[in-house]
């Protein structure tokens, strides 16, 4: 009942994600009031999340030393550089070029891997890109918002690296250690939280949509700016590093894992950091991110696998 349960939820995705934003914005007074929630929501959403890797991933390195580097500097430079440049053009609003730095800044998505999966990725691959990322993020993604958004806002690093400590790099070693402990024995397990982790995903979303609400209260051309923005910057992660993995790396395993794992983002800590700790209009380039990837993760599904038939040896 379970498995079939979070496999409605799955495919209802990228309708279930929209759908909670609008709410979070409708009951924004509930909303704003169980932030405290939120990162308690993640935390097990990181667990759970983690069940299915193990340390013996990070051996993987040894294989893919250049695509795992590659992944890192896509994710942490390229895109955050990227979403620097295109917004400064577009947005005379030093708070939203920050909201999207931080969009595609943030960890890439554990639920990548189901991408990787469906559309015959290289799987060991995907697992050692997200673990070493997720490890790397509470350091990571400081430095990067000083250095592209340090001058504008007054940012406290201290208590954002304590905060993805506690919500992904703990949980995420507490998964794996439990995952070790049991022998990889952990899928029954796997199975019964992944639909509870979708929920609470969908809590996130719920509750960190309604501090965007005051901004949506009028349809203006800046709001429909922004939502079309968000939706070409999440775009463009996906294209390029398929065009960059073909350049670069040739293999078709390769390239799908690469395409997943730089256009998924870990949304919900991107929004937890926004909310936390800059005004909310830095909030709005970071909700709307939700609204887009699962659905563009099943158009590039799609282009995956026309990829795959004319470069497939």
């Amino acid at each position: 009942m379970l498995n079939s349960f979070n496999s409605k939820i799955q495919t209802l995705m990228p309708v279930l994600t929209p759908l909670c934003v609008v709410t979070g914005v409708i009951f924004h007074d509930i909303g704003g009031q169980l932030l405290f929630l939120v990162p308690f929501l993640f935390a097990f959403m990181t667990f759970a999340g983690s069940l299915s890797m193990r340390f013996s991933d990070v051996k993987v390195f040894k294989k893919h030393p250049g695509a795992i580097l590659f992944s890192i500097l896509f994710l942490h430079i390229l895109m955050p550089v990227w979403a620097y440049f295109l917004s400064s053009i577009i947005f005379d609003n030093q708070l939203l070029i920050i909201g999207f730095v931080i969009s595609v800044a943030v960890p890439t998505g554990v639920t990548s891997i189901i991408w990787i999966s469906i559309c015959r990725g290289n799987f060991p691959l995907g697992l050692a890109i997200i673990l070493i990322d997720t490890l790397l993020a509470p350091f990571i993604l400081p430095i990067i918002l000083h250095a592209l958004a340090g001058e504008a806002v007054t940012i406290d690093t201290t208590s954002i690296i304590f905060d993805l400590l506690w919500m992904i790099v703990l949980p995420s070693i507490l998964g794996m250690v439990f995952n070790e402990l049991r022998r990889g024995n952990t899928k029954e397990l796997g199975r019964v939280l992944a639909p509870f982790s979708k929920l609470s995903l969908f809590g996130i979303v719920i509750i960190n949509s309604s501090a965007v609400a005051p901004f949506l209260t009028d349809l203006t051309w800046e709001l429909l700016g922004i939502i079309l923005f968000v939706f070409i910057l999440a775009g463009s992660g996906y294209g390029l590093a398929l065009v960059l993995g073909h350049l670069l790396f040739k293999n078709t395993e390769t390239v799908t894992s690469l395409v997943f794992l730089g256009g998924m983002r870990n949304i919900a800590v991107g929004t937890i950091i926004a909310v936390t700790y800059f005004p909310a209009k830095v909030v709005m380039p970071v909700v709307f991110g939700m609204l887009f990837q699962q659905v563009l993760a099943s158009l590039y599904a799609k282009v995956v696998g026309k990829y795959q038939v004319k470069y497939e040896v």
